[in-house]
């Protein structure tokens, strides 16, 4: 693991053009120098491609990456896995993120931490805004992992981590259908006992563009995950 590698922040784009010149200013001042930004698209339509290349010409350092397959799951993988070695760190272009803790989770990479989650529901964390009904089950069901089940994190659907590149690699990814990969990727670092670190964050709902979050379609999928990492700490803690 090269932990003074660059940094490189993967972000999923759907007709994201009026929300990545915000992203890109309210990012940038909490990037290091160095840091790569790589946007993953679907399609050549997509309206975010012009407004990036814009900012690339104003010197944004802006990589436009073709995702692999269709859709949020595939571009996240595609994006992370396009990073040979080094710190990923994962960011939607919907402004909910809390850009001032990248240090910080930066930090907590370079001293060990092999993946590192903003954490909402973590002690000093807070969710603004969203659905109450969503909002109550990923708080719950991240919450009652960590006491049912040692999980180490409080917070197993925030999107917004860091991961060490060469380790999401070296994993046998299974999801398919949408944001659930970042729950997948750090329950399988814990299963082989990497070092999972939280950092409490503000999330924020957006307030431009459109989400894709499909709760009835991805809920199922979250919740296979869910009950796998709590079998595996409840059986952990009574071998």
């Amino acid at each position: 693991m090269n932990r003074e590698a660059p940094l490189t922040v993967v972000v999923p784009v759907y007709n994201e053009g009026e929300n990545i010149r915000n992203w890109w200013l309210q990012a940038s001042p909490h990037l290091p120098s160095g840091t790569r930004v790589r946007l993953v698209y679907d399609f050549p339509e997509d309206d975010t491609l012009p407004e990036a290349e814009r900012l690339r010409a104003e010197g944004a350092p802006i990589e436009l990456v073709r995702n692999a397959g269709r859709g949020v799951c595939a571009a996240l993988i595609t994006g992370i896995r396009s990073v040979d070695a080094g710190p990923v760190l994962v960011s939607m272009a919907d402004l909910s993120d809390d850009f001032p803790i990248i240090p910080s989770m930066l930090d907590a990479y370079r001293v060990g931490a092999d993946v590192v989650v903003a954490s909402r529901y973590m002690r000093g964390g807070r969710q603004l805004g969203g659905p109450w009904l969503k909002g109550q089950l990923s708080r719950w069901g991240g919450r009652s992992l960590a006491w049912l089940a040692r999980f180490p994190v409080h917070d197993a659907t925030n999107s917004f981590r860091l991961y060490d590149a060469e380790l999401v690699r070296a994993l046998d990814l299974e999801s398919r259908g949408g944001f659930e990969v970042g729950f997948e990727i750090t329950m399988k670092a814990w299963m082989k006992g990497h070092r999972l670190v939280e950092i409490p964050c503000t999330w924020r709902d957006r307030v431009a563009g459109q989400s894709r979050f499909n709760l009835r379609r991805w809920l199922p999928l979250y919740a296979k995950l869910w009950v796998r990492t709590a079998a595996h700490g409840m059986k952990s803690a009574w071998s």
